[in-house]
């Protein structure tokens, strides 16, 4: 009897066990055909790497972040922002108010979609209030910041404010922007667009200083975020070529020279200054490759890149949108390409000092610290330079150019190898002088 029970027992376990790995079957199907959150927390592997890229230093935007202590301060502040714009918007601040409620309300499952299933909020009510008050205070925060509306705070927040504004983390869907302005500056100002509103911002994120970064804003696409609506400034305003996509080889199989290598070997860097593409670079190469310094080194013109202090914040948000959206990974090649020619600090300043890389955060070092760890522990498919990067590959390993860069890097590294090499040449040539006169016959 005991033995029927048992096996009674172990059936009933292996049915249940049977029944829910289906259940998890069925759950992962309804999950295959959910789009992927576009807000979510960045993994761990991420955050040790550079925890002040991602952590929001002043103010919460959207559910993520909402229970931080350190950011509680502010959330008093932001209802100021809130009934600010509901007066200024028009003579029925309550009628504008319960218009955003409604238009927030019936899109919240779409919201709840652009979340990691783990975000907490007590409730969907909750939800909609959160989402109708930080809406509320970027658009006004915006609007202050351009002027119009003449920014009566600390000034030294803002700054702090604009780069929490750019963290994954800190996002809100984009669409909840779009009807939130469309029920209250649209009513003051009629002939505006969001395109223009937020434009104030994204020149403040645009790195490339060669760039007008608001010259590709194009509202037709459809964005996540305004982290998303900066990616796009940085997309090619005309598709290039096909070959352009066929991106080849995985970055880790490129062959990597520094920018001093290149540089010995005749390389010019210079900055680009392409309208169609922020990360555009082009290789142009010398008729006679053989014999560069007879008509003309090879130039790789590249962007011009301003590193600041929240460089290394707006690259690493940028990446890990590209790393975990369906969106090309026009960032994430330019920091391996970036990565690639620099090793040291001097480097760094050979870019400085050839024009496309202007450095405001310190030391060489520092600089040179940032673009060697971006893209630490970041996977790339595919290399958008690699024709660039294979022709400059070709080129350094070619006879003159690595024999050049050889002679340079053994008697031309340093002052004191260029020193030691002209007293052995002078030294040879009075040796010389010397032999000759010993050797030439005296005359009568």
């Amino acid at each position: 009897m005991a033995n029927n029970d048992m096996e009674v027992g172990a059936g009933d376990r292996i049915g249940r066990t049977v029944q829910l790995l289906l259940d998890l079957k069925e759950k992962g199907r309804d999950l295959d055909n959910q789009r992927l959150p576009s807000i979510f927390m960045v993994p761990k592997l991420y955050r040790d790497i550079s925890p002040r890229s991602f952590n929001p230093r002043l103010v919460s935007i959207g559910p993520l972040h909402r229970k931080d202590e350190n950011l509680q301060k502010f959330e008093v502040q932001k209802l100021s922002y809130l009934h600010n714009l509901l007066d200024y918007s028009g003579s029925n601040p309550e009628h504008t108010l319960q218009e955003c409620v409604q238009k927030v309300n019936m899109k919240i499952k779409e919201i709840k979609a652009c979340y990691e299933e783990s975000t907490t909020y007590d409730d969907d009510e909750e939800l909609v209030r959160m989402m109708v008050i930080d809406a509320c205070f970027v658009l006004y925060f915006i609007h202050l910041i351009s002027g119009e509306g003449g920014f009566q705070g600390n000034w030294s927040i803002i700054p702090l404010i604009i780069n929490d504004m750019v963290l994954i983390e800190n996002q809100i869907p984009f669409f909840v922007l779009k009807d939130i302005f469309e029920s209250t500056f649209l009513r003051f100002k009629p002939n505006t667009s969001l395109a223009n509103h937020l434009k104030i911002l994204l020149q403040y994120y645009n790195l490339f200083s060669e760039y007008k970064v608001t010259d590709n804003i194009n509202l037709d696409r459809t964005h996540d975020h305004i982290l998303g609506l900066l990616h796009n400034c940085f997309v090619p305003v005309r598709l290039p070529s096909p070959s352009f996509f066929l991106k080849g080889d995985s970055a880790l199989e490129q062959e990597r020279h520094s920018a001093m290598e290149l540089d010995r070997a005749g390389v010019n860097f210079r900055p680009n200054q392409d309208a169609n593409w922020a990360m555009a670079m082009k290789l142009e190469l010398p008729k006679f490759s053989c014999f560069p310094w007879l008509c003309c080194k090879p130039t790789l013109w590249m962007p011009k890149l301003y590193v600041h202090d929240y460089t290394e914040v707006i690259l690493r948000n940028l990446i890990l949108y590209e790393q975990s959206s369906i969106v090309p990974e026009y960032v994430t090649s330019y920091m391996w390409a970036m990565d690639m020619l620099v090793d040291t600090p001097e480097d760094v300043a050979k870019l400085i000092n050839s024009g496309v890389l202007i450095n405001h955060c310190g030391s060489n070092e520092n600089a040179a610290n940032m673009i060697n760890s971006i893209c630490q522990d970041v996977s790339l498919d595919g290399f958008y330079y690699h024709q660039e990067w294979e022709d400059l590959d070709t080129y350094y390993k070619s006879c003159w150019p690595n024999a050049a860069a050889a002679l340079k890097r053994k008697y031309f590294s340093s002052p004191w190898t260029i020193i030691a090499l002209f007293a052995a040449i002078v030294l040879f040539v009075l040796t010389l002088v010397q032999t000759i006169y010993t050797v030439k016959p005296q005359g009568p």
